[in-house]
């Protein structure tokens, strides 16, 4: 175990796709106290890179940016988007420190986050294998918050999210990193969480602060955030459907959003086969269910004219689609293997 005077030499890798938050990340990091990390390693995962990105920001840290593509500069490759997953693998596999720290190009650590980082990988033993951020999420205070901003909230009570965990290289490796079977930011840490502990690591929570601001979005988000479905598929199928506990992941409206659904086919089908009576009963249902489900989105809320729209349109999108992505996640991960190794 390290002593409390000593402090663990660590990397960071951020993988970005050229957002401007960028640059607050690395500023932010730059300017907080404590000991600096051996290097910063930027991840370009850019669509289409158009010239190098702004490093700038990061004061007098050292810094390099690689591409999901491989090793070498970012500028050089056109590696296309690959996904969080692919670029945290291609960023941790470039360093050497003993400890990799991964942060989201769109947080903000805290002015001390450099030294209770280094408290909290004093602080663990021989057998953590990784040691999570507490994220904080600013919320407007003269407002209540929209469905969205509820959303980006709940990442403060997230288990292993990985924008600001700390992991052990040994423990990364022995799990062969992030699984880029998941192609967006949503599941890949906790699958790797899971794959870590599996091979005898413990994981706990740390005292440094990162700050996750609400970023930009337009009122599709929620309906777009359903193709999730498809990655909770692929974990039932690699840990079996039991992760959600071990995992410490809350557990989705899925199954009243196949209620809903169901009642919008019998709805459909019985107006087809001309049963007039049990179309109305059936579209009833449905019509009660979703304004449940709508309410359940706008009363927390602002409740503003362009905020229920929003959530009665969504309202009546999200079920069918999140029921789609599911069952089309089941298809296309139905022989999917685990990965990773064993302590």
């Amino acid at each position: 175990m390290n002593r409390p005077h000593e402090h663990a030499a660590y990397a960071v890798v951020v993988p970005t796709i050229g957002r401007p938050c960028l640059e607050d990340c690395l500023r932010a990091l730059a300017a907080c106290e404590g000991p600096p990390p051996t290097e910063v390693v930027v991840v370009d995962d850019r669509p289409a890179p158009d010239g190098a990105l702004p490093l700038r920001s990061a004061g007098d840290l050292r810094v390099r940016s690689v591409a999901t593509g491989g090793r070498g500069p970012a500028a050089a490759r056109n590696a296309g988007w690959r996904g969080p997953a692919a670029a945290r693998n291609a960023g941790w596999r470039t360093v050497n420190a003993p400890w990799v720290v991964f942060l989201d190009d769109d947080v903000q650590v805290s002015p001390d986050w450099r030294d209770r980082l280094a408290a909290d990988l004093a602080q663990a033993g021989d057998d953590t294998g990784g040691v999570q951020g507490r994220l904080s999420v600013p919320l407007p205070a003269h407002r209540r918050p929209t469905d969205w901003e509820r959303g980006t909230a709940g990442l403060e009570g997230a288990a292993w999210a990985t924008a600001d965990m700390a992991y052990r290289r040994t423990a990364l490796e022995q799990a062969d990193g992030f699984d880029e079977r998941f192609p967006r930011a949503f599941r890949e840490d906790a699958d790797l969480a899971l794959r870590v502990m599996e091979a005898g690591w413990s994981l706990r929570r740390g005292e440094r602060v990162t700050f996750h601001p609400v970023r930009p979005s337009d009122r599709w988000a929620s309906v777009r955030a359903q193709r999730g479905n498809a990655d909770d598929a692929l974990m039932n199928r690699l840990h079996g459907t039991g992760w959600w506990d071990r995992a410490q992941a809350p557990r989705g409206r899925l199954s009243g959003h196949t209620a809903i659904t169901a009642l919008a086919g019998a709805a459909v089908l019985s107006a087809v086969a001309r049963r007039p009576r049990t179309a109305l009963l059936a579209t009833g249902l449905w019509a009660a269910a979703t304004a449940e489900f709508a309410w359940a989105r706008i009363g927390p809320g602002p409740r503003t004219g362009r905020e229920m729209v929003t959530m009665v349109v969504t309202s009546v999108l999200i079920p069918p689609l999140a029921c789609w992505h599911r069952l089309s996640g089941r298809v296309r991960h139905r022989a999917a293997q685990p990965v990773g190794g064993t302590r």
